[in-house]
C-alpha cells in the first residue's frame, strides 16, 4: 500500500493546457508549416550569402527587373534578404533568426507550450545582439562577421570606453546570459574547476604508473611472472577490502538452508562480491540520483472525450453567441467638477476646538485627536484619558450636536479593531461621489469577483466593492427620498459594467412602475421574464406571486442539475461544464446568476401578504449555492414587512437615512440610521461592523444613456426564459365535466350567488367544509363561468347576476 502514495493528484493528471492561440488543429498545421519553411528558407539563403555574396551585390539596386538573374541559392530573394539580414544586419547572429523560426514553427505544430516558446526569442534575441557586437570587435576586415550592427556598434562603444572596456563588457553579457539563463553561479566553476583539477591529478598518477612497471625491461622471465603475479595481488586487494568490514548475518542466514556446506567458500564468495557493491552504491555513493517514477492515475472515458474536445476546440465559451458585445465605455458616465475632497482647515479647527470644549466642560481629557476626511463625513477619532469612561462620552451625543450645530453627529464607542472613540460629523461642503470615480477606481476593475457591486466611498476615500455572490442576498431600507432608487441603479450599473449579458440575468419588480422601466431597453440582453409575459419589469402583483413562484421551480431545476453534476455550487459546475465534462444532450447548459430586484417590498406584503412572503423566505434560505440573488428595498422597516425570516436570511443590509431609532433597529438591530443625513449617506453592515459609506450617485440620463447603448447592440431573441408556472387557485378545464363536479357544487353556486363574494372561506364557514374541497368546489365553479379567475388576496368577481341566471346556466349544460 505505501507504494501507492507517490500517485499524482487527478488535477496535475492530464496535461492538457490550454494554448494561448486559440487555433484549430488544421490552422496550426498550416501555420506551423509556413514558420518551418521561411526558416529553412533563411537558413540557406544565409548560408549561400557567404559563397555568392560578392556577385549578387550589383543585382541589389535591380530587384524589379526580371530578367536579371542573383547567385543566391534562393536567388533574388535570397540576395536581398541576406544583404538586410547578414551585411546590414548581423553578421553570423542572422542564423539565430532562422532557428527561431524553424522553433516557432516546431511549437504551433506539436502544440508545445508557448511559454517556452517566448522565452527562446528573448534570448534568441540577445544572443543575436552578442554575438553581433563580439564579431564585430574583430574590425573591419571581418566585418561580414558582426554586421554593419556589431561593427558599428563596437566603433560606438569604443570611442567612449577603449577596446578594453568593450571586452568586458562582453564578458559581463556572457556572464549575464550563463546566470540567468542556465543558473550559473560562481560555486559551479569552482566544483568545475575542482573536478578538472582531480582529473588531471588521476591522469598523472596513472602516467607515473605506467611510467614504473617500464623500468622491468631487463628481467628474467621468472621475474616477470612473478612481478605480474604481484601487480594481480595488489589489483585485487582493493575488491577484497569492502568484503572484510562487512557484517556477514545476511549471506550466513542465506546459506544455513545448506546441510552439508562445502568446504571451499569461493561460490558465496563470488556471490557476496557481486552483491557488496550495490549495497556500497546506495549507502555511500551520494553522487546517484534516484528515479522515483510516479504512476498516473487512470483516466475515465467520459474525463478522455472531455480533454479531447477541449484540446480539439478549447473551453466551452457561453459569451459566444454574442462574441461581438460591447460593454458599456466610462464616457457615458458623467464627471462632476467637485469630485475632489477639499480640506478646510478652518473647520477642522472649529470642530476640534468645540469637541474639546464641550468634553473639558465635563471634565472629560483627551490624550490625542486625530481626523479623517470623507466625501460628507469627517471623523474624529479622540483617545480619552486613563480613568475615563466610554458611556461618559456616549450620552453627550446631543451635546456634542448642540455644541458643532451639525445634522446627525454619530458617536462610535468604541471604534471596533482600534483603542479609539469617533466622532462622525458632516461637512459643511459635501462632494458628489459619482459613479464614474468608482467604476473607474482599480478596486473595482481589476476585482475576481463572481458579481461586484461599487457602493461607493468610505469615510477615507476608499472605494467600497462588495461580492453580492457572498452576500448572498441584500435588504435595503430608508426613509423616502434618501437614496434607495438611486442605490439600486448604481447596484445594477455595476453589474452591466462588469458582467456579460450570458453571465447575469435580472428579475426586476417595480410596483411604482416608473423606477425601473429605463431598464426595458436592455430586456433582450440582460432581463428575464416569464414564458407568456408582455413586459419583463413587472408591475402587478399577480405576475410578481408567478414569477417568485417560478423562480422557486427554477431553483428546484438547478439543484436537480447540479445533483446530477455532482458539484456543489454554481461555480463549480459552470467550470465543469466548460470544460465540456457535462453532456448537454442530458440537459445540462451554462447557468448564468440571476439577480432579483424589488424596489418596494412593503407594497407587496401589503397586497399579497404570505403569497409573497413564502417564496422570498424559500429563494433566501435555499439559492445561494444556485446563483439567485435578491436585494429588496422598502422605504417602511416595520416588523410586519421585514420579519424576522426576511431578516434571517438577508444578513447584508443597507440602511439609509431613517425616521426613528425604531426603524433603524429593525434594519440593522441598532441605532445609527436615523443619525445619517441623507442624500446617499447609508451604514452597511454584514453581519459584523456597520460601515459608513456615501452612495455612488448615477442620475436618471446616465441610466438612459446606458441602456440605449446595450440596446443599440446585437442581442438575444429574446428575454431570458423562466420555467412556466400555473398558480395552486388557476381555473383548469378538467371539471367541466358535469359527472365530475362535488355533490355540493350546485349548493356552493347558490351560496356564491347570493353572497356575490367568491371565496373558498364563505364555502368553509357556510357549508362546513375543508379548505381542500373548498377549493375544489371553487376550481369547479370558475371551470363553469360562474367565478371569475384567481386575483390574488382579493375575493373573485362573481360572473352571475342572480339566481335565475344561475339555473339558466345550469339548464343549459345539462341540455348539452
Amino acid at each position: 500500500m505505501a507504494k501507492k502514495k507517490p500517485k499524482t493528484n487527478q488535477s496535475s493528471t492530464p496535461k492538457f493546457k490550454k494554448p494561448s492561440l486559440k487555433l484549430t488543429n488544421q490552422q496550426k498545421l498550416i501555420f506551423g508549416s509556413l514558420l518551418i519553411i521561411l526558416g529553412i528558407i533563411l537558413g540557406t539563403a544565409f548560408l549561400s550569402y557567404f559563397f555568392t555574396g560578392k556577385a549578387d551585390q550589383s543585382i541589389l539596386n535591380e530587384f524589379t527587373v526580371r530578367q536579371v538573374e542573383a547567385e543566391n541559392w534562393v536567388k533574388k530573394l535570397g540576395a536581398y534578404l541576406s544583404d538586410i539580414f547578414v551585411y546590414r544586419g548581423f553578421g553570423i547572429a542572422a542564423f539565430i533568426f532562422a532557428g527561431l523560426l524553424v522553433r516557432s514553427g516546431l511549437h504551433v505544430l506539436l502544440d508545445i507550450n508557448y511559454q517556452k516558446l517566448r522565452r527562446h526569442w528573448f534570448w534568441g534575441l540577445y544572443l543575436i545582439l552578442w554575438f553581433s557586437i563580439f564579431f564585430g570587435f574583430f574590425g573591419e576586415k571581418h566585418a561580414i562577421l558582426g554586421g554593419t550592427v556589431g561593427f558599428e556598434t563596437n566603433t560606438f562603444l569604443q570611442d567612449y570606453i577603449g577596446i578594453l572596456g568593450v571586452a568586458l563588457l562582453l564578458f559581463f553579457g556572457l556572464i549575464v546570459y550563463l546566470a540567468t539563463r542556465f543558473k550559473v553561479t560562481i560555486h559551479s566553476f569552482i566544483a568545475l574547476f575542482k573536478s578538472a583539477k582531480k582529473n588531471i591529478s588521476d591522469e598523472l598518477k596513472s602516467n607515473a604508473e605506467e611510467d614504473s612497471f617500464a623500468f622491468d625491461n631487463n628481467l628474467t622471465e621468472e621475474a616477470e611472472a612473478i612481478k605480474s603475479a604481484h601487480v594481480s595481488a595488489t589489483q585485487e586487494k582493493p575488491k577484497a577490502k569492502p568484503i572484510v568490514p562487512e557484517p556477514e548475518p545476511t549471506p550466513i542466514v542465506e546459506f544455513e538452508t545448506f546441510e552439508k556446506p562445502e568446504p571451499t567458500q569461493q561460490v558465496p564468495t563470488s556471490t557476496f562480491e557481486v552483491e557488496t557493491p550495490k549495497e556500497e552504491t546506495i549507502e555511500d555513493g551520494p553522487e546517484l540520483d534516484i528515479q522515483v517514477e510516479t504512476v498516473q492515475e487512470e483516466l475515465s472515458e467520459t474525463d478522455n472525450l472531455s480533454n479531447k474536445l477541449v484540446a480539439d476546440f478549447g473551453l466551452f465559451d457561453p459569451t459566444l453567441e454574442l462574441g461581438k458585445y460591447q460593454f458599456p465605455p466610462l464616457d457615458l458616465l458623467k464627471k462632476y467638477n467637485n469630485e475632489g475632497i477639499s480640506i478646510n482647515q478652518e473647520e477642522l479647527e472649529g470642530n476640534k476646538n468645540r469637541i474639546v470644549e464641550t468634553l473639558n466642560n465635563y471634565k472629560i481629557g483627551i490624550a490625542s485627536i486625530k481626523a479623517t476626511i470623507g466625501p460628507t463625513v469627517t471623523l474624529y477619532e479622540i483617545v480619552p484619558e486613563a480613568g475615563v469612561r466610554i458611556s461618559k462620552i456616549k450620552n453627550l451625543e446631543d451635546d456634542i450636536a448642540l455644541s458643532l450645530s451639525a445634522l446627525g453627529i454619530r458617536i462610535i464607542a468604541p471604534i471596533p479593531g482600534k483603542g479609539t472613540i469617533g466622532i462622525e460629523v458632516p461637512n459643511e461642503n459635501s462632494t458628489i461621489v459619482s459613479m464614474r470615480s468608482v467604476i473607474a477606481s482599480q478596486k473595482f476593475q481589476k476585482s475576481d469577483m463572481e458579481l461586484p457591486i461599487a457602493l461607493g466611498k468610505t469615510i477615507s476615500n476608499e472605494t467600497f466593492v462588495v461580492d453580492l455572490a457572498k452576500m448572498p442576498h441584500m435588504l435595503m431600507a430608508g426613509a423616502t427620498g434618501q437614496g434607495k432608487s438611486v442605490g439600486l441603479n448604481a447596484v445594477l450599473t455595476s453589474l452591466l459594467y462588469k458582467k456579460h449579458p450570458a453571465e447575469v440575468k435580472f428579475v426586476l419588480v417595480d410596483p411604482k412602475k416608473v423606477e425601473l422601466t429605463l431598464f426595458n431597453k436592455i430586456e433582450r440582453h440582460y432581463l428575464a421574464k416569464l414564458p407568456d409575459s408582455e413586459e419583463a419589469i413587472i408591475t402587478d402583483n399577480t405576475k410578481v406571486i408567478n414569477t417568485l413562484n417560478s423562480l422557486c421551480i427554477e431553483m428546484d431545476n438547478r439543484y436537480e442539475m447540479l445533483k446530477n453534476a455532482m458539484c456543489r455550487n454554481l461555480k463549480e459546475y459552470n467550470t465543469k461544464f466548460k470544460a465540456r465534462k457535462l453532456n448537454p444532450n442530458d440537459g445540462h447548459h451554462f447557468l448564468p446568476y440571476i439577480v432579483l430586484v424589488v424596489d418596494e417590498f412593503a407594497d407587496l406584503i401589503m397586497t399579497a401578504g404570505k403569497e409573497v412572503e413564502t417564496p422570498i423566505a424559500r429563494l433566501a434560505q435555499l439559492a445561494r449555492a444556485i446563483g439567485i440573488h435578491l436585494i429588496i428595498a422598502t422605504q417602511r422597516p416595520s416588523v410586519n414587512v421585514i420579519t424576522g425570516i426576511i431578516k434571517a436570511n438577508f444578513p447584508a443590509r443597507i440602511a439609509f437615512r431613517v425616521t426613528s431609532k425604531i426603524d433603524s433597529r429593525t434594519i440593522l438591530d441598532g441605532s445609527g440610521a436615523d443619525q445619517l443625513i441623507g442624500r446617499g449617506d447609508m451604514l452597511y453592515t454584514q453581519g459584523n461592523d456597520m460601515i459608513r459609506i456615501q452612495c455612488a450617485f448615477v442620475d436618471t440620463p446616465e441610466v438612459e444613456k446606458i441602456t440605449e447603448f446595450i440596446g443599440g447592440q446585437k442581442a438575444y431573441p429574446d428575454a431570458y426564459l423562466l420555467p412556466e408556472y400555473v398558480g395552486e387557485e388557476g381555473g383548469t378545464n378538467l371539471d367541466i365535466d358535469i359527472s365530475d363536479r362535488d355533490k355540493l357544487f350546485k349548493e356552493a353556486a347558490e351560496i356564491i350567488v347570493t353572497a356575490q363574494q367568491g371565496s373558498a372561506s364563505l364555502l368553509q364557514r357556510k357549508l362546513k367544509l375543508g379548505y381542500n374541497r373548498a377549493g375544489r368546489l371553487i376550481d369547479q365553479l370558475e371551470a363553469a363561468g360562474i367565478v371569475g379567475p384567481f386575483e390574488g388576496s382579493k375575493a373573485r368577481q362573481v360572473l352571475i347576476p342572480d339566481f335565475v341566471a344561475l339555473e339558466q346556466l345550469l339548464e343549459n349544460e345539462k341540455n348539452n
